[in-house]
């Protein structure tokens, strides 16, 4: 593995596994739904705070667990169904698409209760700024084929609250879809051998639909998001 032989390989990479843990503590402990303070201040706060490897390595493990965890809720929801109504649903992690346009009505967003207490629009989306940021870092760190892939397992599943109505489209969900997308840009432009962009994004990409971005706090619009746009002008590199 690549990555991993750059990880054994570089002299300059001392990471502390204790320090990371600490890290996450406070970036879970401090911030989130119950501050005070506005998402995107939280969001600024928090990549100042992992401004190093180390805060790499824990920004791609909150992305990594963000995936993992909607994943396995899915995976809930969909038994649950099966057990209530005897239908069963296939839920694929490189395509959650399918498993909305059948049973959409049926599932809840699952990035609004990730057990590990992390916030889409303060943990998640702060994890993927640095993560695009420091992005030519990943293969010291990590494997940046796997976070590539759950990036745009976010992406996905993002992008799908927004389209189908199940997340209200405010400056904080553009913010997080529109971070995503230029992130998951910065990893392909990072790896030397990018994969093929997963179907969902193709997807996407294919149309042109801008959506209202609304006030948090309120009903005006303030702007619009066209994530297919935004997908052909970062990720066709």
């Amino acid at each position: 593995m690549r990555w991993f032989r750059q990880l054994l390989g570089s002299k300059r990479v001392q990471l502390d596994p204790g320090r990371q843990q600490a890290l996450l503590r406070d970036v879970l402990h401090r911030y989130g739904a119950g501050s005070p303070v506005r998402f995107p201040e939280q969001v600024e706060a928090i990549t100042r705070i992992l401004d190093d490897d180390d805060g790499l390595v824990v920004a791609a493990r909150m992305v990594g667990e963000a995936a993992d965890e909607a994943h396995a809720d899915l995976q809930a929801q969909a038994h649950d169904v099966y057990r209530h109504t005897g239908r069963r649903l296939l839920v694929h992690r490189r395509n959650y698409r399918p498993l909305w346009k059948e049973a959409g009505r049926a599932l809840r967003w699952p990035l609004f209760a990730l057990p590990s207490g992390l916030h889409p629009y303060v943990q998640v989306t702060a994890a993927v700024a640095v993560v695009g940021s420091r992005a030519p870092r990943l293969g010291r760190v990590t494997d940046p084929d796997l976070l590539l892939a759950r990036v745009f397992e976010v992406l996905d599943l993002t992008v799908i609250g927004l389209e189908y109505g199940q997340v209200r489209v405010d400056t904080d969900a553009a913010a997080l879809a529109d971070r995503l997308i230029s992130t998951a840009g910065q990893v392909l432009a990072a790896i030397d051998d990018p994969p093929r962009l997963p179907p969902p994004v193709r997807e996407v990409m294919r149309r042109n639909n801008t959506l209202d971005v609304h006030d948090p706090a309120g009903p005006r619009v303030v702007g619009g998001i066209n994530p297919g746009a935004r997908m052909r002008e970062c990720l066709l590199v």
